[in-house]
């Protein structure tokens, strides 16, 4: 392994990994799985907590367990040098500062923590401290957006000090917070990097990948000079930090995993409004048809759960046999909750229907495309029973493949595709679809 530390990444959901290749993810964090990311000859893994879809409570007690099983199985590999990255959304969602908290309780101290939430693939960028998010082709303060009206995860500013002075509920000012801009970036930051102690609050732009590996060199200057650092960050510094080169097989030929040419399946969780456009334009493209989750029936008939899902997998059954590729998707209106915590329950119903529905799925589909990252996660974890993946990389842009093991008891060497519910244009999840079933021309 290389003199470079290595880079853990608790991702709090699956799609993390989402510009990086040939590393593990990692679905469970007891010592020996954990000691497997360690020891693999990637300077990279991820563990994948999940944490975006529970309540705070929970968030921080995951992130505690993983933390103190960490420092167990660093100490078991004498592992000196590494760096955690606590990977959440690039649209500002998630659970921050109780996950870099409790990851600088038992992992810290730490000389700085840094956001950087800029995500090129996805049309993320940070000028002057301040997030967008590009619409098209208009760069809009992602406090305008949808995002920003999260109903678990909402917040009023793009200008990242301000952000965190919000999340932090004024523990830290935004005045306070150290500020990364573009120019610094470019110059260069080590002798500013040297100087940070007492994990000080820093904010990150980036225009480009380039900034970030301007910034991810000097970083790992710092770090080579005893410096400690954590980051709540979106994917593309991981490329940075990580600096793979190109993946083995290319996005437009992964067709070639596809098992014996079969048709696949489609699980489709994510609700927001990019997801539903790009379930529109798949749901037009020859080969695919519809199954609806009627989600309404478990709020107003909980006991009809098991008749729901015996309806959905008797419809899957008919279309798999028809030689077409079943996409099945939960019903697209917003039902409304009392409060966040009923709304996280009927969450995880749902996602359990969902996952009874993958486990009954036809054991020879040649594929499987989970859209929506808190519905990628459960299908790895829960609907595929896996403790590790190898993450083969990217079919798009921002949308990572992985392969179940060979001595899978159900899906052997399965291509899994996971798909953010926020990444890619109207025609993504068919342009994904098209190359899996190998239609797709350049």
């Amino acid at each position: 392994m290389s003199n470079k530390p290595k880079i853990i990444v608790l991702d709090d959901d699956p799609t993390g990994s989402q510009t990086v290749h040939s590393c593990l993810l990692l679905m469970r964090w007891d010592v020996d799985t954990l000691r497997i990311g360690l020891r693999d000859e990637s300077p990279i893994f991820f563990v994948l907590t999940n944490t975006r879809a529970l309540p705070p409570e929970s968030a921080a007690a995951i992130t505690k367990e993983v933390c103190q099983n960490l420092k167990q199985a660093i100490a078991a590999e004498g592992i000196g040098d590494f760096l955690v990255v606590s990977r959440s959304d690039s649209t500002l969602r998630g659970h921050y500062p109780i996950e870099t908290d409790a990851i600088a309780t038992e992992l810290g101290p730490f000389d700085a923590h840094f956001l950087v939430p800029a995500f090129f693939e996805g049309g993320r960028i940070t000028r002057d401290s301040i997030h967008y998010l590009i619409v098209d082709g208009v760069p809009t303060p992602v406090h305008e957006t949808e995002f920003a009206r999260d109903s678990v995860f909402g917040y009023h500013h793009s200008y990242l000090p301000k952000y965190v002075e919000e999340k932090t509920k004024g523990r830290i000012r935004a005045e306070s917070v150290t500020r990364f801009l573009l120019n610094d970036i470019r110059a260069g930051s080590l002798e500013r990097l040297l100087k940070l102690t007492d994990n000080q609050c820093a904010v990150v732009d980036g225009e480009t990948q380039t900034d970030l590996n301007t910034f991810a060199q000097d970083l790992l200057a710092a770090a080579s000079q005893g410096k400690r650092f954590l980051f709540r960050s979106a994917a593309s510094i991981l490329t940075a930090l990580a600096a793979l080169p190109p993946q083995p097989i290319a996005a437009e030929n992964m067709a070639e995993y596809v098992r014996q040419g079969k048709p696949g399946a489609v699980i489709v969780g994510s609700h927001v409004k990019k997801t539903t456009q790009q379930l529109e334009a798949l749901l037009q493209t020859q080969g695919t048809a519809g199954i609806e989750v009627e989600v309404k029936r478990l709020l107003e008939q909980p006991e009809q759960s098991a008749t729901l899902l015996a309806e959905v997998l008797e419809n899957i059954d008919t279309v798999h046999k028809a030689g077409k590729t079943p996409v099945i998707y939960t019903s697209r209106q917003e039902l409304t909750f009392d409060d966040v915590k009923t709304r996280l329950d009927f969450g995880i119903k749902v996602s359990s229907l969902l996952m009874d529905i993958v486990r009954g799925l036809p054991a020879d589909i040649g594929f499987l495309i989970s859209k929506g990252g808190i519905t990628s996660n459960d299908v790895l974890s829960t609907g595929l029973a896996l403790r590790t993946a190898r993450l083969l990389g990217q079919i798009l842009a921002g949308c990572s493949m992985v392969t179940t093991p060979s001595d899978h008891p159900q899906f052997a060497n399965l291509p899994v595709v996971l798909f953010p519910g926020n990444v890619g244009d109207a025609q993504a999840l068919a342009t994904v679809y098209k190359r899996l079933i190998k239609k797709y021309e350049v």
